[in-house]
């Protein structure tokens, strides 16, 4: 009980020094006069992911990369399953902008080429792993991710739905901006720093105690734990009836989970990929394929029917991979 409440005081710290990091960084780049729009599609997107990316290059630093990839792997699932779904039962999300009609199709390539790399193990007859080579690819691949959400949608298509939300939610005027935004960001990074060391620590203490993997406390405690942020934006924007928001916070989220949380994991250590990692990388796959002909051949919109088919469908994974580990 003391690792389990230890885990969630390091989630509530890895939570506020991302909010602090936001919050500073923000501010900071408002002041120097960085557009609004960039901001959002990168301070907001790196606050929010991370928590993620503080537990995972801590845990493979101290050898851990079973968590690491349970953190990554179980956010990704439970962004699509549980965030994803809960917000489309609230209120139904409408596919609007350019962004997002992009992302989609770029998220089940990002994690097509993600299992891809995971059975060339298998393929070798040795244990799979994500190396410091595959490490590589992925952060090429945000390269050229960032590249053309510059080029074709903060340049060229400045009216897009996600590109105003963001710059209406993420602004920052001259009368928020203080003195203190410097004390804010390294709050921020300290916060994150203790919070990850506590969050790595306990956890893998309640996976000795509970005689689990550790992958199994980072697909479902810490993952879950680490995508409150995510699961809040999308709910407040759902309410809001800003489709676009709830959804890009949910792709965006995962797109940088895919393409920096994990290679920056790998690059610090391989991060080997446990058993049953091959199953719940297709899990993640198969969540990413079903909003294709959920989005593009239902009107461009996901429903309260097809927000609990997600949801349920999250629960079944959850207690079928609990259940074959307990």
């Amino acid at each position: 009980m003391f690792a389990f409440l230890g885990i969630i005081l390091g989630i509530v710290l890895l939570i506020g020094g991302g909010t602090a990091l936001v919050a500073g960084a923000s501010r900071i780049a408002s002041r120097f006069g960085v557009s609004p729009m960039i901001i959002g599609l990168t301070v907001v997107g790196f606050g929010t992911s991370a928590p993620e990316l503080v537990v995972n290059i801590l845990g493979a630093m101290t050898g851990q990369t079973e968590l690491a990839f349970g953190n990554v792997i179980g956010s990704n699932i439970s962004n699509l399953g549980l965030v994803l779904g809960t917000a489309a039962i609230i209120q139904s999300i409408d596919l609007k902008g350019k962004v997002i009609q992009r992302e989609i199709p770029l998220l089940l390539l990002i994690t097509t080429i993600m299992t891809v790399m995971a059975l060339d193990g298998v393929f070798e007859n040795r244990a799979p792993r994500f190396s410091q080579s595959d490490a590589v690819v992925l952060l090429l691949l945000f390269g050229i991710f960032i590249y053309i959400t510059v080029q074709d949608v903060v340049i060229a298509n400045r009216d897009d739905a996600l590109i105003t939300d963001v710059s209406r939610n993420h602004l920052v005027t001259p009368e928020q901006q203080s003195g203190y935004q410097w004390l804010w960001v390294l709050a921020g990074f300290a916060l994150l720093f203790i919070g990850g060391h506590i969050t790595v620590t306990q956890s893998v203490s309640l996976a000795t105690q509970l005689g689990v993997a550790p992958s199994i406390i980072g697909l479902f405690v810490v993952a879950v734990g680490t995508s409150m942020p995510e699961l809040v934006t999308s709910i407040v924007a759902a309410m809001r009836r800003e489709s676009d928001l709830a959804l890009g916070n949910v792709i965006g989220s995962n797109i940088f989970n895919s393409l920096i949380v994990l290679p920056a994991s790998a690059l610090a250590a391989p991060v080997i990929i446990p058993a049953g990692g091959i199953f719940d990388l297709s899990v993640s796959w198969l969540f990413a394929a079903v909003l294709i002909p959920i989005f593009f051949l239902r009107n461009a919109s996901i429903g309260r029917l097809s927000g609990i088919f997600l949801l349920v469908a999250y629960i079944v994974y959850a207690v079928y991979r609990l259940k074959g580990d307990f």
